[in-house]
């Protein structure tokens, strides 16, 4: 990601509730020049509140409930780090996440609701589940409906939301055709915190539901089967759920900022009542001026203050005051399609109430759903002919890398293989050079990446990991590293910060791999962009020549990478199959090489060509063909339905043109798939047949995809 304006602050978002996530938004659609905006959230998606009922029902999906983090930042141009948040500093304005990195701050804002876990309750915490966090629960009662049997539930807090999720779980145990009894147990009386009116109802459809209320009875501990209560009774319960004693996360408290019960103290501004450069709304935010209960509609209603009041400190303008309403409708869920309408003391009931709901509900999520498409730069005026072809074409992607067709880089590479030394071998196709000194063989390459995300510090260990990649394939012992850095436009202070997280990241990568980093360049451009030059050691490399016909051919990575960074790039990849995909490149083969070096007779990484171009280039160079099985392939989660799509990386084209009459695939999705570009992909092996059952159970993840063959035929079917 890159700003024609230089950077000069970092605003920084702990948390992805709802209060962030319509900021996010309004941030995308009208951003501040000069700002780095950083989202931090332990997952790629957050659960919106208002639909969980109805999702523990089985009237709407999991996908339905979340909010797409991924695409959101995307949209907003703002970096995603998916970690936890542990503590802050406001002396030092850093946040400290749970991996020990340190995330600098010029303005914070906090969004990170609040949590139902009872830690002071025995047993809950090995035997329980919270209903907050949303995300968690919600995975967890998946698992749940996907069993059979029987089931016993104890619901830990008799308010609105433990009503909703009991009426909830018996309405999906019934549509499974499961017997279901289901408790709710309360220290004092079930709803006493709600209106007659409204009350009257909700017991009457807790009834219909036969849910038993167990009140004026304080649980004393969670046992495997059943909740203990202080008079010695025990509950029966396959499964406890927490809905109440929702508590804040303890971090906050322990900053030293103003807090009331552990709520940060925030005043009209939404700002903390110590620091003007911290904010916080939503559930951990307790607002001193006039206090709210913790509810979803306070969070909608603070995100245009909280907007407006960032966007007025980062410019240099006149903040807002947030003016919470004293009462709002409130819309109860009754586990059918139909709900409980309140206001002002006054109730209905119905299932249009429920239809209402919904369409509030869906109207809220279309929002993140469907985000609004923004203009593209246009062509310039009096521009040079053949300016506006060139910018209709695609962009180059994050899915390539943004590297250079094979067919640009072949004639190039030919003219300096035929100028090489004697004592530095070439082997076409492979990209480390081999150097002979003495004995032993020094392995050396170079490779960098334009920023696929906006994350530096995950775009530096991918590259370290892709650089190594070469290092790895020809069987070599990493041994050390240069570093080329460009960034883009930066304030000085910020300069030392990016590059501090690009070497942290980066050297953890290559002190992992046992090489050492032995210095660098860096320089200032248009964009993040970031590269390394690897040296290696080993007796004898590994290259492209050598692979036998019969010969096992193994792979060690799914592939996909290059669709679905091309799609999150366009905002069409699910935020979950980026992430898998993000940890799938930032994962290294350097214990797959060291199972494979000693068996293997050939042996590649699987990068910018595809895995088609890189099998055609060991083919070649061993004077042999292949036959690979097309459905044993491991493809990304998601890469697949992109592909269907016909969502293609910048490089996917080039891939098919240099390969055409080497290698035969089916024009399907599927097969499409071979010549995606990869980043940080995996190796790709020829061995003996006889050494891959010993392979693949020491490789985690390695597939046997096909065989080598006599002839130069490559079929892939």
């Amino acid at each position: 990601m890159h700003s024609p304006v230089p950077l000069v602050s970092e605003l920084v978002f702990v948390g992805g509730g709802h209060t962030h996530a319509l900021v996010l938004r309004k941030w995308g659609m009208r951003p501040v020049p000069g700002v780095r905006v950083t989202l931090i959230n332990p997952g790629p998606t957050a659960p919106y509140s208002g639909m969980l009922p109805g999702h523990l029902a089985g009237h709407y999906t999991r996908d339905a409930l979340d909010i797409d983090l991924v695409r959101l930042a995307r949209f907003a141009d703002a970096r995603l780090i998916v970690d936890h948040a542990v503590a802050l500093d406001p002396a030092a304005k850093q946040v400290r996440l749970r991996s020990g990195r340190l995330i600098p701050y010029d303005l914070l804002s906090m969004d990170i609701g609040i949590t139902a876990k009872m830690p002071r309750l025995p047993g809950f915490a090995e035997h329980g589940i919270a209903a907050k966090p949303l995300g968690r629960f919600a995975d967890q009662w998946a698992e749940i409906c996907a069993g059979a049997g029987d089931l016993k539930i104890a619901i830990l807090g008799g308010g609105v939301a433990g009503c909703e999720v009991a009426m909830a779980a018996v309405h999906r145990m019934n549509a499974l055709g499961r017997n279901v009894d289901v408790s709710i147990i309360d220290r004092g009386e079930i709803l006493s915190n709600v209106v007659p009116s409204a009350r009257s109802r909700m017991l009457a459809a807790l009834h219909r539901h036969g849910v038993q209320r167990i009140e004026a009875a304080t649980p004393a501990a969670v046992e495997a089967d059943a909740v203990v209560l202080e008079d010695g009774r025990r509950i029966a319960s396959d499964l406890t759920i927490g809905t109440a004693g929702a508590t804040p996360q303890a971090w906050v408290a322990e900053s030293g900022l103003p807090c009331r019960d552990g709520y940060l103290e925030v005043d009209e501004y939404l700002r903390s009542t110590a620091d003007p450069t911290i904010y916080a709304a939503g559930d951990c935010a307790h607002i001193l001026h006039d206090p709210r209960p913790k509810a979803g509609v306070y969070a909608v209603r603070a995100a245009p203050v909280l907007a407006h009041n960032l966007r007025a400190d980062l410019t240099g303008r006149q903040r807002r005051a947030f003016r919470p309403q004293k009462d709002f409708l409130k819309l109860i869920s009754l586990g059918e399609k139909r709900a409980i309408a309140e206001k002002s003391g006054l109730s209905a009931e119905g299932d249009a109430l429920w239809r209402w709901k919904n369409s509030i509900d869906q109207t809220f999520m279309d929002q993140f759903r469907h985000l609004p498409a923004m203009p593209q730069p246009g062509v310039p005026q009096d521009a040079a002919k053949g300016v506006a072809t060139a910018m209709s074409g695609p962009v180059p992607c994050g899915g390539c890398g943004a590297k250079l067709p094979q067919e640009a880089l072949s004639p190039v590479l030919g003219r300096a293989l035929g100028a090489a030394r004697q004592d530095v071998a070439l082997v076409p196709g492979d990209d480390a050079a081999v150097i002979g000194t003495g004995k032993t063989r020094h392995v050396i390459s170079t490779d960098h990446l334009r920023a696929f995300a906006g994350d530096p510090a995950l775009v530096a260990r991918v590259a370290a990991i892709h650089a190594l990649g070469d290092i790895w394939a020809m069987g070599a012992a990493p041994q050390a590293a240069l570093a080329q850095i460009t960034l883009p436009r930066l304030a000085v202070n910020m300069q030392a910060a990016w590059l501090d997280e690009i070497m942290a990241a980066a050297g953890a990568v290559f002190a992992e791999a046992g090489a050492a980093v032995a210095g660098g360049h860096s320089a200032m451009g248009a964009e993040l962009s970031i590269g390394f030059t690897v040296t290696g050691t080993c007796a004898a490399p590994i290259t492209l020549q050598g692979a036998q016909a019969g010969d096992a051919l193994i792979l060690t990575k799914p592939i996909g990478t290059g669709v679905i960074l091309a799609a999150e790039m366009r905002a069409q990849a699910p935020g979950a199959d980026v992430l898998a995909c993000w940890n799938s490149m930032a994962h290294g083969s350097g214990e797959a090489s060291a199972v494979l070096a000693p068996v293997a007779h050939a042996m590649t990484d699987v990068t910018g060509f595809g895995l088609a171009g890189h099998l055609a280039n060991l083919c070649a160079a061993s004077d042999v063909g292949a036959d690979i099985t097309l459905a044993d392939i491991p493809l990304l989660d998601g890469a697949w339905p992109l592909a269907k799509q016909c969502v293609r990386s910048t490089l996917w084209a080039a891939n098919i043109a240099a390969t055409a009459t080497k290698v035969e695939v089916p024009e399907t999705p599927r097969g499409d798939l071979m010549f995606d570009p990869q980043t940080a992909g995996g190796l790709l092996a020829a061995i003996p047949d006889n050494a891959v059952e010993a392979v693949l159970t020491r490789v985690p993840g390695a597939v046997r995809i096909g065989t080598v063959a006599a002839g130069p035929q490559i079929r892939i079917a």
